[in-house]
């Protein structure tokens, strides 16, 4: 009967365009905790930053952010898991890292755990320093057939962006790159741009400011068209360079477990129908920092991470990178 009348509530302020505080089915009564499994500035810290002040203006409730990062994103998902599924604290991230946890074996939670709310879509970069000699992406990838494991690519791990970039990128390329991790995107990419590594895969919202201050050099995006960032200008398609490559859409936003009371979840999905759809500050963002607003939630969302779960998923198996075999988890093969 309480989910019956949530969900009556939820229609009629749908149809009649108003939501606001009053009228919200959740009234918070203390602050609201958003776990960033990644370092500070990075991809995710930047979005879920901006969500949260979305969340802040609808529900009258301080949404607090913070930064636990460790193991490739799973030590702060893990503190999530583990905490009470009463609406006090959700995970974040990229959902491509959330639905392959049990296939790097480094988390026991899958993406039927929980549910989404997303809000952009954002594509790694291959970015070199820019006193490299690598002025175009056959350049690179020369240099790596040439020197196997002598050219170094910083990411924020395996199963970051960065690091499912890079993986797939070596396997369609037929390179063996060195990877060397930091605890998030971007201490990558300030790594990169100050010459301790020579490459980074990093997202392109980590390395605009980097390459906008001509620190580093774009030389393709891992996505299936190019992309035009403010300042920079077009970055072509690895694909178009090495067309082994499968590009898929990768979605960042924040995560509740499944668990949570109806109310929480109904009064998330009217946020995102009523403020987080129409956020000018969201689109700022995306403009400025190369991203494709998506703010979607609930069947819609899942369907469209399933994608990339599975290339990464998969990708890995057959790079023999993971841990359990894809299948055995729910995830079908591409």
């Amino acid at each position: 009967m309480k989910r019956t009348l949530l969900a009556a509530a939820a229609a009629v302020l749908a149809l009649t365009g108003v939501a606001d505080a009053q009228n919200y089915p959740w009234k918070p009564t203390k602050p609201i905790t958003v776990v960033v499994p990644w370092g500070a500035g990075g991809s995710t810290d930047q979005v879920v930053r901006l969500l949260g002040k979305e969340i802040e203006a609808a529900i009258g409730q301080t949404v607090v952010i913070v930064n636990q990062p460790g193991a490739s994103g799973s030590i702060g998902t893990k503190s999530v898991v583990e905490a009470p599924k009463d609406g006090y604290m959700f995970a974040s991230g990229a959902a491509k890292d959330l639905g392959t946890y049990p296939v790097t074996g480094l988390l026991n939670t899958k993406l039927d755990d929980w549910h989404l709310f997303l809000g952009v879509i954002n594509a790694s970069v291959m970015g070199v320093n820019a006193a490299t000699p690598y002025k175009t992406l056959d350049d690179l990838v020369k240099a790596m057939k040439e020197k196997p494991n002598g050219i170094t690519v910083a990411t924020a791990g395996i199963n970051s962006s960065g690091g499912a970039a890079l993986g797939a990128f070596a396997q369609a390329a037929g390179v063996q790159p060195r990877q060397v991790t930091y605890d998030g995107g971007n201490p990558a990419v300030i790594a990169t741009a100050g010459g301790e590594t020579q490459a980074t895969t990093q997202l392109a919202v980590e390395q605009a400011e980097m390459l906008r201050a001509k620190r580093l050099r774009a030389l393709g995006v891992f996505a299936t068209k190019p992309l035009e960032l403010e300042g920079v200008g077009t970055i072509p398609t690895i694909t178009s360079s090495i067309p082994a490559y499968k590009a898929t859409d990768n979605y960042f936003g924040i995560f509740v477990p499944k668990g949570t009371p109806a109310e929480v979840i109904t009064t998330l999905e009217m946020i995102w129908k009523d403020k987080v759809a129409k956020s000018e500050a969201l689109k700022k963002y995306a403009t400025q920092r190369g991203a494709i607003v998506a703010a979607l939630y609930g069947e819609e969302a899942k369907k469209a991470v399933m994608p990339a779960i599975q290339e990464f998923a998969w990708g890995m198996w057959e790079r023999k990178e993971a841990k359990v075999d894809p299948a055995t988890v729910g995830i079908p093969k591409p």
